[in-house]
């Protein structure tokens, strides 16, 4: 039987090392949540997927979805972009930018508007709380500028 020397053997481990130590730097937690927004007689339910970034990869900053639809949206509509995704033991949170150019509306002209939301998950209770502050445009108009908060119910459907 021929034996293997210790410099070989060291070798061969940080050999597979290397091939192993990249696939958990590639993984990402992703949770799927189950929602519910209630708004006066209104009642919609939504499935959110929420990707944290992966760690240790450059300029990684998570996904979120909404009914499989990715939140990082660019077109002539305007630009919506996923800031920063946190997933922790405790909570989920992430903050978005959205910005939309002058449209016009049933023969209405309104000027570009942007609104910038922070939402944030209780992981123990599913409480979802959505602070959004919007400035100008159709959505100032309809809704009314500034800052406003709303909070929604949220269930696990699946953990990664």
């Amino acid at each position: 039987m021929k034996s293997i020397h210790s410099y070989h053997t060291t070798h061969l481990l940080l050999g597979l090392l290397a091939l192993t130590a990249p696939a958990c730097f590639v993984s990402a937690e992703t949770i799927t949540l189950n929602c519910t927004r209630v708004e006066r007689d209104l009642t919609e339910e939504y499935v959110m997927k929420v990707v944290a970034p992966t760690e240790g990869l450059k300029g990684s900053k998570g996904k979120v979805y909404f009914d499989e639809r990715d939140l990082d949206q660019l077109g002539s509509d305007g630009r919506q972009e996923v800031k920063n995704v946190a997933i922790t033991k405790d909570k989920i949170s992430f903050l978005t930018d959205t910005s939309f150019p002058p449209e016009e509306f049933d023969g209405v002209r309104y000027g570009a508007g942007t609104v910038v939301s922070l939402t944030m998950i209780s992981r123990a209770t599913g409480e979802l709380k959505k602070i959004e502050t919007i400035k100008g445009g159709f959505l100032a108009t309809t809704m009314g500028e500034g800052t406003k908060s709303y909070v929604e119910k949220c269930s696990p459907i699946k953990t990664n």
